[in-house]
């Protein structure tokens, strides 16, 4: 059969790479892809978000199955436009992914239907968020409303922090994104994800993990969209999956479909496990990333037969296959991510980093320029690891990393060490 991915970064590169592994693939395409999609699969010189242009080529190329990656096809109803062509996509429908392109809508529905969160309020006025600030104290969470690239959380440690934010959302810093904000208490704890894949009020558990958002060392500098990831995540054990699956994705399941807004595809929760129990910071309708990237390289069994059950209504017959090893994901970020970076630097020792067996690199922002293999990201990389232990598989990570090489390479040096550090208490 015929495959699309769609999108371009880390995460479509490893769900590229997972189906390029499926018996049932005879050929596939990217739209638009990177450098290192296009060496397992046919560039589509289409942009993941002109959803008209994508339809056509399906029904021209004759493809049998379309996977979206990123959120803003998925806002923009791209699953919508394909089931109307009579093609088969898995992904949520346009009124569906509201859930992660509107934080306001994501927490009035959560206050709804009894989901843990953050206490909060929402703005659409300057002045009433900055009394609010006020009121509240410091630290405290600041979003943009709308789909920012993972950048449109901020999380202040002073009120002057605080104000400046909001005066810079409301000035248009994410465009429409930003008319409306939410604020929320800053919760204290671990974060981890939970991703699912799920079909109206029935899911099968993907394996979990835990993403590092802050760019620096230690949980510190502004959001990015992740610099790195592991699984499995130690902090989730089995009573803590147990209460995630019943106070928070059986609930949403039941309370989008009541909504008339039945999700089908990937549903993703960030948490925060911490001194106020189990709680929901958001929710992303589609695969993380970089968590897509460790998670992807523990999957045994066939992804892709695994969605097409769930396109054809059988999801009770999906039971993933994982390997029992520990896996860790590297991102190798342009400097000065997450705000301005420079792009068109050559990357270098890949190819050396890969000879390790247990060693896979998962392209983000990359492209081919005058034959050579150049950043065009923020987020360049994912490295990927396995390894017997999470020590081990970090060790080989980061001597991976080591190897390769882009003017003004920055990535993380402590990812892993949160899991590290639980598995020795548990010992």
């Amino acid at each position: 059969m015929k495959v699309l991915v769609v999108g371009n970064g880390g995460r479509e590169h490893a769900l590229a790479w997972k189906i390029k592994q499926s018996p049932l693939v005879s050929q596939l395409y990217v739209a638009r892809g990177n450098a290192g999609i296009w060496q397992i699969a046919r560039k589509v010189d289409i942009s993941p978000t002109d959803v008209n242009a994508l339809v056509e080529f399906a029904k021209k190329e004759g493809i049998d199955l379309t996977v979206v990656g990123p959120e803003q096809p998925l806002s923009e109803g791209i699953v919508d436009a394909f089931e109307e062509a009579g093609l088969k996509i898995f992904g949520h429908r346009k009124n569906a992914a509201v859930l992660e392109a509107s934080k306001v809508f994501a927490k009035n529905f959560m206050k709804k239907y009894g989901i843990p969160t953050a206490f909060y309020e929402t703005f659409d006025n300057e002045d009433e968020a900055v009394d609010f600030i006020k009121k509240m104290g410091t630290p405290i969470v600041i979003k943009a409303d709308g789909l920012a690239a993972g950048k449109g959380v901020v999380i202040a440690h002073t009120e002057e922090e605080a104000i400046e934010t909001v005066k810079d959302m409301f000035g248009g810093r994410f465009g429409e994104a930003s008319k409306r904000i939410v604020i929320e208490e800053f919760l204290e704890g671990e974060e981890a994800s939970y991703i699912a894949m799920v079909d109206g009020e029935e899911l099968v558990p993907m394996a979990t993990s835990q993403d590092h958002k802050q760019v620096y060392d230690g949980d510190k500098g502004p959001n990015t969209g992740g610099m790195g990831a592991y699984s499995p995540a130690p902090v989730i054990t089995a009573e803590v999956e147990r209460q995630i699956l019943e106070k928070i994705m059986y609930p949403t399941l039941r309370g989008m479909k009541a909504e008339g807004r039945q999700m089908r595809g990937f549903l993703y929760a960030g948490l925060m496990i911490g001194p106020k129990g189990i709680n929901v910071l958001e929710f992303n309708v589609r695969m993380g990333d970089p968590e897509t990237q460790p998670i992807m390289r523990r999957l045994e069994s066939d992804l892709v037969q695994h969605i097409l059950d769930i396109i054809d209504g059988k999801i009770k017959d999906v039971q993933p296959v994982w390997s029992n090893k520990y896996s860790i994901g590297v991102v190798m970020a342009s400097k000065g991510y997450p705000g301005k970076y420079e792009k068109g630097f050559e990357i270098t020792g890949i190819e050396e980093a890969e000879k390790d067996p247990d060693i896979v690199v998962f392209h983000a922002g990359t492209d081919i320029r005058d034959g050579k293999l150049v950043t065009a990201g923020g987020r360049v990389l994912t490295v990927t690891a396995t390894g017997d232990t999470l020590k081990e598989a970090k060790e080989k990570v980061y001597r991976a990393v080591e190897k390769i090489h882009f003017e003004g390479a920055h990535y993380r040096r402590d990812i892993g060490d949160k899991g590290i550090k639980r598995l020795q208490q548990d010992l």
